[in-house]
């Protein structure tokens, strides 16, 4: 449950499914901190998806999680998860009345959405949906020609849409076209629970616990995927750690752990390299670390970034998609080029060594996300967005 607490966004208590991929991807890590904020503030909240979301505790009040049973037969080589879930959909929101569904990420969930709401359609019951779109089901997954018209029509057929970012807005005019709107909320964070530590001698304790070390801290935080480029922030840290004393979190995993592993092994710098894996409770990591390393290829946001910046760690990140959106170049955290291993590694290198400039850094990385980011400022944009599509539809 959010620490955040109730608002006056919204009079009506609203029943809202919520579709996700349940995993640690930034998708469905913003669609269940919705999920909880909107709980939070009164809403009903119903989550269908194959797995429960892993940042869902089980006891969230207000919040039901409902598994979509996929079935296995010989004649499928492929077992048919979409239609499975447009079934799920379709039978969890006539049984619990819902309003509305809202889901995140276009492929499938935006096309097993429709199918719901036509199959509700033939007996009477109005279902509308909101897609909104995360990056790569646009970037990547969309413009691959075997689902490009199919993401297409389902983003036009959906009752409202949403994108992450202006970037992601414009990408999708685009490639796909279209006349529709598309409204931008961005990602958002609690910064009740992603915050700095209040007492630095505590903040020091802990961050000798996790380094085994009172140096420098640089973490990385994704799902290991070649777009994050993990064997560029191993790079940029072995430049780092030759000039000052620093160690390197790296929080998460995916394809290419085991490359970064080696990569560290062959470089001789293993030992200050720490792989955590996947941790629930990255809120109590990112306030130990110094500086937050992002050279990713592609981001239509950076959550990981923003999470960072609540909790007072500036990034070290490539200038993409978007995040000069998020991230003020020089006042929050420093932007390069895509694979300037060798720019990122001074422009850390120097900020660490200017400790008063470092700490101008994080006070504005904290108050961007207060000011621009926070959850009790975006999520009620939702609240309104939802209103404002119901009042259309009825």
């Amino acid at each position: 449950m959010s620490v955040q607490g109730k608002s006056d966004a919204s009079e009506k208590t609203m029943r809202i499914g919520i579709t996700c991929y349940p995993t640690y991807g930034g998708s469905g890590v913003v669609a269940t901190e919705l999920g909880i904020e909107l709980a939070a503030l009164g809403h009903e909240i119903h989550f269908i998806s194959y797995s429960q979301p892993f940042r869902l505790s089980g006891r969230d009040s207000g919040i039901q999680y409902h598994e979509v049973p996929v079935s296995s037969y010989p004649l499928f080589e492929f077992p048919p998860y979409d239609l499975a879930l447009a079934s799920r959909m379709a039978e969890i929101a006539e049984l619990y009345e819902l309003d509305l569904l809202h889901v995140h990420y276009a492929i499938p969930h935006s096309v097993s959405a429709l199918l719901a709401r036509q199959m509700l359609a033939t007996r009477g019951i109005r279902l509308p949906f909101v897609t909104t779109l995360h990056g790569t089901d646009i970037t990547l997954v969309g413009l691959d020609r075997g689902y490009l018209p199919i993401t297409r029509y389902a983003i036009a057929e959906s009752d409202g849409v949403t994108s992450i970012s202006n970037y992601l807005r414009e990408e999708t005019f685009k490639h796909f076209g279209g006349s529709r709107s598309i409204e931008v909320i961005p990602n958002f964070v609690n910064c009740d629970e992603y915050r700095a530590f209040k007492d630095e001698v505590a903040r020091t304790e802990a961050r000798k616990r996790l380094a085994k070390s009172d140096e420098a801290i640089l973490m990385h935080l994704s799902n290991f995927r070649p777009v994050k480029r993990v064997l560029d922030v191993v790079k940029v840290f072995a430049q780092v750690q030759r000039q000052l004393p620093a160690q390197l979190i790296l929080v998460g995993d995916g394809p290419d752990r085991s490359a970064a592993e080696w990569l560290a092994h062959d470089l001789g710098i293993q030992c200050r390299v720490h792989f955590l894996g996947k941790q629930e409770r990255v809120h109590e990591l990112l306030p130990l670390a110094d500086l937050m390393v992002m050279p990713s290829e592609l981001e239509s946001f950076g959550l990981a970034a923003l999470e960072a910046m609540a909790c007072k760690v500036p990034s070290i990140a490539t200038r993409v998609g978007g995040v000069p959106e998020l991230i003020d170049d020089g006042v929050t955290g420093l932007l390069y080029p895509v694979g300037a291993v060798d720019e990122m590694a001074a422009g850390a290198v120097s900020l660490l060594k200017d400790r008063d400039r470092l700490e101008r850094m994080r006070l504005a990385a904290r108050s961007t996300a207060q000011k621009r980011f926070c959850a009790s400022l975006v999520v009620p944009h939702y609240v309104r967005y939802y209103e404002s599509m119901l009042a259309k539809v009825d």
